[in-house]
């Protein structure tokens, strides 16, 4: 789905820029509300919010190097969208899909930078907004139990990639470099992506359920899930016709002590440290939905050389190794660090951002014992 240089014309490849940039504007003041919410314990929660939603977004980037096979000579990977916009937020997640495509553009010559707008668009901005609008209503409706979350997760990450299939087709319609009909384009592109939406949603849905397992506070979509504890009275606790008694008042709990996501935090590293850095090495080779679309219908006729096609990470290799498996291994580990860097630092400085607008200490969400009535 990584649209490179030369299947958008220009002005086109503007205007979806206008709109990428515009969508994180609104992201990045959304973001600071996500990572400092009620949800998350306040400005205590978001000393652990933020660097988890850097880790989502150096997960994604190392799980996006697994291209996993579709059907003959086709393959696909994750897109995030929906994946992000459960665990961290809607506002969160753009951020998060969009610094993974900024990162692979710039140092893996991974994607068009004058088609980033394109795939920002497209890949953060209709992947996240489709997938947690359907999630959120799925929510709605179904049990409030932990495997609703998984379900949910499941249905909104499948549709979510076809939804951006047709993104593509339409930004095509509009600014499409070669003469391809538009018909065919579009069934195309969205038959191969219902078959790799089913790879996305196996992917989030396992992801989010473990994370929801062991700690569903981390999980954004599965805030106030937790209902209140209701006082049932047993039919022999009192005759029919006598009134059951009030119960005592309860003396308020103590504070909850605030749980470390350091082990989370670790777990998720690793995970993404094995993938790009030992699983990919074994990722199907075939091309990518978008790649054998644009082969077979002629959609690529235009393609333009990727400005950072000498890049030394180029392909997600290192230039000069010559064993393969060290040389992709490695430019998958040095993906997964520089992300890691940067996504954490984009929403660190943004929770401190936010925390000083508010006025708020850095201990601000840990409430008293006497504060927790």
């Amino acid at each position: 789905m990584h649209v490179p240089d030369g299947f958008i014309n220009a002005p086109v490849s503007a205007a979806t820029g206008a709109v990428a940039a515009v969508a994180v504007a609104v992201s990045l003041r959304g973001a600071r509300r996500e990572l400092v919410g009620a949800g998350a314990g306040g400005a205590a929660g978001a000393e652990r919010t933020a660097p988890l939603a850097g880790l989502v977004a150096a997960f994604i980037f190392a799980v996006q190097m697994l291209n996993f096979p579709v059907a003959a000579g086709t393959s696909g990977h994750l897109l995030g969208g929906a994946l992000a916009a459960i665990l961290v937020g809607p506002y969160t997640g753009v951020l998060c899909v969009s610094v993974v495509l900024l990162m692979q553009g710039v140092l893996f010559a991974d994607g068009g930078l004058t088609a980033l707008g394109v795939n920002i668009t497209d890949m953060a901005i209709v992947t996240t907004v489709v997938a947690y609008a359907l999630f959120r209503g799925l929510v709605k409706v179904l049990p409030r139990r932990r495997r609703s979350i998984t379900v949910a997760s499941f249905v909104a990450a499948l549709l979510s990639v076809p939804a951006a299939a047709v993104a593509f087709t339409a930004i095509y319609a509009l600014g499409g470099t070669a003469d391809v009909p538009i018909g065919k384009v579009f069934t195309a592109m969205v038959g191969v992506h219902v078959l790799i939406g089913i790879g996305e949603a196996a992917i989030t849905a396992l992801t989010v359920g473990a994370v929801i397992a062991v700690r569903p506070d981390l999980v954004y979509g599965a805030r106030g899930l937790a209902q209140p504890l209701e006082l049932r009275t047993s039919p022999l606790a009192a005759p029919a016709d006598e009134p059951v008694p009030a119960p005592a008042p309860v003396a308020p709990a103590p504070a909850t002590p605030r749980r470390s996501a350091r082990r989370v935090w670790l777990a998720g590293l690793a995970a993404a440290l094995v993938c790009a850095g030992g699983i990919s090495y074994y990722a199907s080779a075939s091309p990518d939905g978008l790649e054998k679309v644009a082969h077979d219908q002629g959609i690529d006729a235009k393609a333009e050389d990727h400005a950072a096609k000498d890049s030394p990470l180029a392909d997600y290799s290192v230039k000069d190794i010559t064993d393969p498996r060290l040389a992709g291994g490695l430019a998958g580990v040095i993906g997964v660090g520089a992300t890691l860097a940067v996504g954490t630092g984009v929403f660190v400085v943004l929770r401190r951002r936010r925390n000083a607008g508010s006025g708020e200490r850095p201990d601000a969400g840990a409430q008293r014992p006497s504060e927790n009535v």
